[in-house]
């Protein structure tokens, strides 16, 4: 519905932008004919009244108003001969494409109107002009008498017909100027101009401010504030005058796969994401071209034949995938597809024949050094020339045009699950907020938007709160390891005298984080951002200057560049990718149980985190209802569980006084499961598993030194509440399965039946965890709630799709219900869909998954293995 929506808004923008330009149109060509009969010889003057009403019949057809395309086609047909000088110009012809103009502005108000061209259909107009267009005569000599008679009777009806047009012209002024008078073309080079006085005038404001801080003038800083408030208001008013959503250039790239997809024989789907996302005019026009020039190259090189797709276990309909988005202070924009990806093996031969890598140096390059070889001009891997690559032009192109703008080109491949051409493209003239910090006794900005907190440690503090890993300093932030580096060290400042105190800031590059050092920090202050000129290009640590309030200028610091040149980014992903795995070896290994005794089982186990209290009830309070043990319990009635009863039979009585009951809860729902005796609570290694059918149970495993049986928590709640789970709704395997549940209590369960079978559990509560393990290791199998909060699994189902590395991870859905099960929740996108709480359904679902997996690497293995 939202997709619908918004098509149609981009329908309706278009469809406004025609009507402006039209009318623009309509205005220059009533001139342009009243000068045209001064002067019918004017070449250049026909030329021009030909080029409009042709731009108008394109744009016509494009957006389907047929009535108006009819029209102006018979008058661009009557045009063409005047052009071409088969005929001359007479007043009766002045007279009826001047006609033509009304009616023509008649129809674009009834489209302003209502969306629609409305009932005139104006047949007897376009019959006269396709008349006048069939009786065309030499432009020297007598016309024929045939010509003449017809051309005199239509003569004689022009004035008539022109005089009631100019009536309805008269009558429809008023409406037009909705659209027509509600919109100025501007020329971008006056906003260019327009931007930099705005710029100048927030440097002066900065100026005065800092002026006004030194004085204390009360007068002053009266006036000073209201500067301020104007300028501001301004500035933001100047800056959205440039800017343009990227959805005007995505607008035609449908068409352009829709062509590239029959010419070459594939089937492509592209998916658009990010559309709405704001960009300067000039960038927007800068990066139009090399827009173009990547999708057709993934369409041609990317995305492989159906055929082929086929073959490789892949649906036979291709992907490509537009995302745009705004981060750290920049514009990124992501074509990624699903194909076959970059051959590096190909890329480094075809360097070395052409002479741009001798053979030593291709075998220590690195994947990301050889992608960068198809931005060498001439460079192709195209097997074949054809009209559409082959020839080793485009990409150097699209290389040099971005680098122009300031931006960088980044290319990323997995083989057989595609390439990803990722465009950077940083600050040019910006006014944006900004961190002004002080370090070798110069002043740097940082920008606000890579800004996460900022951190002072005094004293004793710093040394016990900084350490080393291997080598690299690292901050213990909540429990987390922040990799640190030093901005004097990193630009070659001379390092400040160690104080009592380290003022750090904690910065955001891309998905990893780290903490930068300074001597000290200033304040906050909108700053105007001046491109660095070409000579410091290379200068990646820099993303622009500012002049500050005291005239003095400030380098802008690019946070990526500190990062990278710093080291800390690319040590940082490896001991985040590390500890992931290190906490999600340590969540299988060990667990937090609480260990009882109930009846003959010396020795029962569950999970700690499914306990949400321990309680003793004496046994006059407990009583009886529905049949069942209940006690009254937080101005709630309490349903009780003999575990005694359940696992041996018996009547569940129990003798203790008072009797310990484990309290288990799920929101509004609790039930209490009555136990003889709490043995223990401990954190131990399971070691060894062993699954057993006896109901209640679920495996027995080795905790510590000692034996424990595992409880079975679905089968002793439905024992003692059936409608709990209605109401809402193997062999050791190694894998490891992303469980992604909003309940902590549902959460538990699942992941309690998956670590008795073997697996290796990530869990995640919400969508943002859900891809954030995704993206710290790697997932083979993951288990969804279809109320996955925020937005259900759909979100999780489109962010799979999006990346290429997870596009083929298996997705179990999990309802709440059967009904829910059956209903249009469970559609597309799950390999399979279970109830949530039906713990053998889900479990033989993920073996079954599983079992995909190993034999689609045992074939993967085996086609290697033939080649």
């Amino acid at each position: 519905m939202e997709k619908t929506k918004g098509m149609q808004d981009q329908d309706q923008d278009v469809i406004r932008e025609f009507l402006v330009e039209s009318h623009e149109n309509l205005s220059r060509l009533d001139q342009e004919l009243v000068e045209l009969e001064k002067r019918p010889k004017d070449t250049a003057l026909l030329a021009s009244i030909f080029r409009t009403i042709h731009t108008i019949k394109g744009t016509c057809g494009f957006l389907a108003f047929s009535t108006l395309e009819g029209i102006t086609h018979q008058a661009e047909t009557l045009l063409s001969q005047l052009r071409d000088g088969q005929r001359e110009l007479t007043p009766p012809l002045v007279s009826l494409i001047l006609e033509t103009v009304d009616a023509t502005r008649a129809v674009l108000a009834a489209i302003e109107a209502s969306g629609e061209e409305g009932p005139a259909q104006f047949e007897d107009l376009t019959e006269r002009l396709r008349m006048a267009a069939q009786f065309a005569a030499p432009a020297t000599g007598s016309r024929p008498e045939a010509e003449a008679a017809p051309a005199a009777g239509r003569a004689d009806e022009l004035p008539a017909r022109h005089e009631q047009s100019e009536s309805a012209k008269g009558d429809e002024d008023g409406a037009r100027s909705a659209v027509a008078d509600a919109n100025i073309r501007v020329g971008v080079g006056l906003l260019d101009k327009l931007m930099d006085l705005v710029g100048e005038l927030v440097l002066t404001r900065n100026q005065i401010l800092q002026f006004n801080t030194e004085r204390e003038d009360a007068a002053l800083n009266a006036t000073s504030q209201r500067l301020n408030l104007i300028t501001t208001e301004l500035q933001e008013g100047v800056m959205k005058t440039r800017m343009q959503p990227i959805g005007m250039v995505w607008n035609k790239l449908p068409r352009v796969v829709r062509d590239m997809a029959v010419a070459l024989g594939k089937q492509i789907r592209l998916e658009m994401d990010g559309a709405e996302t704001e960009l300067d005019r000039t960038i927007i026009e800068a990066i139009k071209d090399p827009l173009v020039h990547l999708v057709r190259n993934a369409c041609d090189h990317g995305v492989e034949s159906p055929e082929e797709r086929v073959r490789s276990g892949k649906a036979p309909q291709g992907s490509l995938t537009l995302r745009a988005y705004h981060e750290g202070g920049q514009v990124n924009i992501e074509i990624g597809d699903d194909g076959a990806g970059i051959d590096v093996g190909r890329v480094k031969r075809k360097g070395i024949e052409k002479g741009l890598l001798r053979p030593e140096q291709a075998e220590k390059m690195s994947d990301r050094e050889a992608f960068n070889l198809i931005f060498q001009p001439g460079f192709s891997t195209a097997k074949t020339v054809t009209n559409v690559s082959g020839r080793g032009v485009g990409m150097d192109v699209v290389k040099s045009n971005i680098e122009k703008i300031g931006g960088v080109v980044d290319v990323f491949s997995r083989p057989g699950e595609g390439a990803t051409v990722k465009l950077k493209i940083p600050l040019t003239l910006a006014i944006i907020p900004g961190l002004v910090v002080a370090s070798g006794g110069e002043r740097f900005v940082i920008p606000q938007v890579s800004l996460l907190e900022l951190i002072r440690l005094e004293g004793d503090s710093k040394d016990k709160h900084i350490e080393h890993v291997h080598g690299t300093p690292v901050y213990r932030r909540r429990g987390s390891l922040l990799p640190i580096a030093y901005l004097n060290e990193v630009l070659g400042l001379e390092s400040a005298s160690r104080g009592e105190a380290v003022n750090m800031v904690v910065l955001q590059a891309e998905d990893r984080q780290f903490g930068l050092v300074v001597d000290g920090i200033n304040d906050t202050q909108e700053i105007v951002v001046k491109p660095l000129g070409k000579q410091l290009k290379g200068l990646t640590v820099y993303a622009g200057a500012t002049i500050m309030g005291d005239g003095r200028v400030a380098l802008i610091l690019d946070v990526l560049g500190i990062g990278q040149r710093s080291g800390v980014l690319a040590e940082s992903r490896e001991q985040a990718r590390a500890a992931a795995e290190q906490k999600a070896q340590a969540g299988v290994e060990q667990q937090r149980l609480l260990l009882f005794r109930a009846g003959s089982f010396d020795r029962l186990a569950v999970p700690l985190s499914l306990v949400a209290r321990l309680e003793e009830f004496p046994r006059s309070s407990i009583e009886r209802a529905g049949g069942c043990h209940v006690v009254q319990y937080r101005n709630r009635i309490l349903p009780l569980v003999s575990l005694e009863g359940v696992l041996e039979g018996g009547t569940g009585e129990g003798t203790a006084d008072p009797a310990q009951v484990i309290v288990f809860n799920d929101g509004d729902r609790s039930v209490g499961v009555m136990v003889d005796q709490i043995v223990d609570v401990a954190e131990e290694a399971v070691t060894v598993r062993q699954k057993t059918g006896r109901s209640g149970l679920i495996g027995s495993a080795v905790v510590g030194k000692r034996i424990a049986d595992f409880l079975d928590l679905n089968y002793v709640i439905r024992t003692a509440a059936g409608d709990w789970f209605q109401r809402k709704g193997a062999v050791e395997t190694g894998l490891r399965v992303l469980v992604a549940e909003g309940s902590a209590f549902s959460r538990g369960l699942i992941r309690t039946g998956l670590d008795m079978e073997g697996y290796r559990v990530v869990e995640a509560a919400n969508l943002e965890e859900a891809v954030r393990g995704l993206e710290q290791m790697p997932v083979d199998i993951v288990v969804t709630a279809l109320d996955l909060p925020p937005g259900g699994s759909r979100a999780l189902l489109s962010a799979l799709r999006r990346r290429p590395e997870w596009v083929r991870i298996p997705v179990l859905g999990l309802a709440e219900s059967a009904s829910q099960l059956r209903g249009e929740h469970s559609g597309t996108g799950f390999q399979d869909c279970q109830v949530k709480f039906d713990r053998e359904a889900m479990l033989e679902s993920v073996g079954r998954l599983a079992s995909a997996l190993a034999s689609a690497e045992g074939e993967l293995a085996q086609v290697g293995e033939e080649k």
